[in-house]
């Protein structure tokens, strides 16, 4: 029979085996079971030790002969993946395998997220695992959960269990760029509870939705200038409110915190007489949005009408309008960049999602990311302030710290020159607005030295999601040659 697995023609095989075979295994961010069941059994078949650190997984491997006094390194990738697919393709990522597709230079997946975040690394971790002709000093490869939505895992690991006073994060997306520090971030979620009106006259009902943005990652692509769905079918909503009395039904967009709301829908009613209104401001505004958004080619803006809706209450049209303001207000984008680091945003707000709780109540979901912890609470207090002056019951997570750039590392020198002495050109070296677990390690243990790097991924976050594949080879051979070069690292 054939093999049907479009994976294993491409370099490194060792990689991209490991890739499909995690790739078949469900890992939502909260439902990593069965990875984890994947992983413990790995380890048996292999006699590896492995370990449970508060849920997170340690798989420790012995020295290759001869280098059993090199000081251990640890590699450290998330397990779990976002789930995002597109509105009319039919997946259940707590039960459907990642189908890849390999397209010239590129491995993407059928309709969904790809999962290279953070696959690649884990593939990584497993494939140096499995091959003893490896040369490595100690190794121990840390695996955290639900890093995606909230980095538990990394804040759930236990201090006094890393054995290792190096960590390679293969948690990067971009080829020959390092990171050596990143922002910290919290959540801010807004609730919205109204008393539901009659309808007094009678209504046209209208669907409205936003797609074909490109979305993306809320740290990594917030300087893009991507469209919001949420905040442009607020938008639409408040321009037509302009030219009529209208009350909101339904509204929902976006899913997760981290990601830029690539789509959205609303379910709105207005007066009879003024239904033509509702395909008026449609065409006009999407008019403006292919001036405004020249990147996003694909936006949609559509309106239908909805003849069997027979909803009897719905929010005022006071009400309505307030929410939508409160939407519109909402802190979105870049809100400061890093006086230090020429490109590098410093802080920024992210409105990421509203979801329905009831037919009265709404959930909106924002992120504040900044790598000044006093710029970060700011952002907080200006996103609360927003929707507490809209009458919002507001609450903030935890949070997580952010990542400050070690310069004098001894492993971020080695990596660097391993780096240029395979490819013959230096890397860069520098910080990411995105949030990484490193200052969650960096926490409980001080003395720890860490670098992030990775291959060239585009479109995480969303079904754009695709792995380059001639960076993969590079970042499989830059992690061979910093292991084998292990020795030139101070014993600590």
């Amino acid at each position: 029979m054939a093999n049907t697995n479009p994976l294993s023609a491409i370099q490194p095989q060792a990689v991209w085996r490991f890739f499909s075979e995690i790739a078949k295994v469900p890992r939502p961010s909260k439902h990593e079971e069965k990875i984890r069941e994947y992983l413990f059994n790995f380890a048996a078949q292999r006699h590896l030790e492995a370990v449970d650190a508060n849920g997170n997984i340690i798989i420790r491997k012995p020295a290759a002969k001869g280098m059993e006094n090199v000081p251990m390194i640890a590699l450290q990738s998330h397990i779990d993946m976002v789930c995002e697919k597109n509105a009319d393709v039919i997946h259940d990522f707590l039960c459907d395998p990642i189908r890849p597709v390999v397209e010239g230079d590129w491995v993407r997946a059928q309709g969904t997220t790809l999962g290279a975040d953070d696959g690649i690394g884990v593939a990584a971790e497993l494939a140096v695992l499995d091959d003893d002709t490896i040369k490595h000093g100690p190794i121990e490869c840390v695996f955290t959960y639900d890093e995606e939505q909230g980095l538990s895992g990394a804040k759930a690991f236990p201090a006094g269990m890393l054995q290792s006073k190096y960590l390679l994060n293969l948690d990067s997306e971009d080829d020959g760029v390092f990171c050596i520090g990143c922002a910290g971030g919290l959540d801010t979620t807004a609730v919205f509870s109204f008393e539901l009106a009659p309808a007094d006259q009678p209504l046209f009902f209208v669907r409205a939705s936003i797609k074909g943005l490109k979305g993306g990652h809320s740290g990594c692509d917030i300087h893009l200038q991507r469209g919001n769905a949420v905040q442009i079918l607020a938008r639409y909503v408040k321009l037509l409110s302009e030219k009529t009395a209208v009350r909101i039904v339904e509204f929902q967009g976006g899913n997760l915190r981290n990601a830029i709301a690539r789509e959205a829908n609303a379910l709105l009613a207005v007066p009879m007489a003024d239904k033509e209104q509702a395909r008026i401001v449609a065409n006009v505004l999407l008019s403006d949005l292919n001036i405004e958004y020249a990147s996003e080619k694909d936006v949609q803006l559509n309106v239908e009408s909805d003849a069997d809706c027979k909803v009897n209450a719905l929010l005022s049209v006071n009400d309505s309008l307030r929410f939508i303001n409160a939407l519109i207000a909402c802190p979105h984008g870049v809100y400061g960049m890093c006086q230090d680091m020429p490109g590098l945003v410093e802080t920024s707000s992210n409105l990421a999602a509203v979801k329905m709780t009831s037919a009265n109540s709404f959930m909106v979901t924002t992120s504040q990311r900044s790598s000044i912890a006093s710029r970060k609470e700011e952002m907080k207090q200006k996103v609360a302030a927003t929707f507490v002056l809209a009458g919002a019951e507001v609450t903030h997570g935890d949070g997580y710290p952010g990542w400050m750039p070690n310069v004098h590392s001894a492993i971020k020198d080695l990596l660097v020159s391993a780096y240029a002495n395979r490819f013959g050109e230096q890397p860069e070296v520098g910080a990411i607005h995105a949030g990484l677990e490193c200052g969650l390690f960096l926490e409980k243990y001080p003395d720890l030295e860490m670098i992030s790097f990775g291959p060239t991924l585009t479109g995480v976050h969303s079904p754009d999601e695709r792995a380059n594949i001639p960076t993969v080879v590079k970042f499989w051979d830059l992690l061979l040659d910093t292991l084998a070069r292990a020795a030139e690292l101070p014993l600590r």
